[in-house]
C-alpha cells in the first residue's frame, strides 16, 4: 500500500471522526500487517492505541473484518483463544479489510477510541479512498 493512499486514508478518517464528535486512533497497515500509517487524535483514550493497531492486524492476517473474526474466536465458537496467537489479536468490530479494485488484499484499517458501531464507521468511510 502507498503512503499516499494511507495518509489520505488517515485525513478521511480523522474528517468523519470530528464530524461525529468522537476520539479516535487510527493504524493502518499492509498486506504482510506491517505499519504504514497511524494517527491518534488529541483526547483518545491511551488503551485505543494498541486496540486500533490489533483491529487492523486481525484483519489483514485473517483477511476477514475484526466483527467477522468475532463469529469464530467467541466462546463456544470453534476458535475460541484464537486472539491469544498473533502476538495478540481483537475479536470485535473496528478492523477492515482493504482490497484493491482488482480483490486484492492491499492491508487493513484499524480504528478504535469510539463504540464499536463509530469504530467501523469511520473505518468504513475511510477504506472508500481505495475505491475513489
Amino acid at each position: 500500500m502507498k503512503s499516499s493512499t494511507a495518509t489520505a486514508m488517515i485525513t478521511a478518517a480523522l474528517a468523519e471522526a470530528d464530524r461525529m464528535n468522537v476520539c479516535v486512533c487510527i493504524s493502518i497497515v499492509d498486506a504482510a500487517a506491517w505499519p504504514v500509517a497511524f494517527m491518534r487524535m488529541e483526547g483518545t483514550i491511551l488503551g485505543a492505541i494498541d486496540i486500533a493497531n490489533k483491529k487492523a492486524r486481525t484483519a489483514v492476517l485473517f483477511q476477514m473484518d475484526s466483527a467477522d473474526f468475532a463469529e469464530i474466536a467467541h466462546p463456544n465458537a470453534h476458535a475460541y483463544t484464537l486472539e491469544n496467537t498473533n502476538g495478540g489479536l481483537i475479536s470485535f468490530g473496528g478492523g477492515l479489510v482493504l482490497k484493491d479494485a482488482e480483490g486484492t488484499v492491499v492491508g487493513a484499517i484499524g480504528v478504535s477510541g469510539a463504540s464499536t458501531a463509530d469504530d467501523i464507521a469511520i473505518a468504513t468511510v475511510a477504506s472508500r479512498v481505495l475505491i475513489a
